[in-house]
């Protein structure tokens, strides 16, 4: 057991430290309207990708390198929701991530945090 707990200790600091992006297990609640709620295990890009900015003389006044943890390859899986209501398409699609890498956030595949 302290061998157990000692390597659950030693990923928990690896994973603090870790700068990259990778592939990892993720469980998310699966829902839409007229339907129950699914908990579905899949697997989602998760890490920390190099990001800085600095000020600059010109407008905007900084230069800034921002990449994020985002999905590089997915597949995409299909599942039928319970409890749906007649009227209601059970279906529900969502990406597994298959390589994850640090990138630019696309606002088509990602939802993004962007300032004014």
């Amino acid at each position: 057991e302290d061998e157990l707990n000692s390597r659950h200790q030693a990923l928990a600091i690896n994973l603090q430290r870790f700068t990259g992006c990778a592939v990892r297990e993720f469980t998310f609640l699966a829902k839409k309207p007229g339907c129950r709620g699914l908990h579905i295990t899949t697997d989602a890009c998760w890490g920390r990708c190099e990001t800085w900015e600095k000020p600059v003389l010109d407008p905007p006044y900084t230069e800034s390198y921002q990449r994020v943890c985002t999905y590089n390859k997915t597949r995409l899986v299909t599942v039928k929701l319970p409890g749906c209501e007649r009227n209601i398409d059970p279906t529900y699609t969502y990406p597994v991530a298959l390589r994850c890498d640090c990138g630019v956030c696309l606002t088509s595949t990602t939802e993004c945090l962007t300032s004014v």
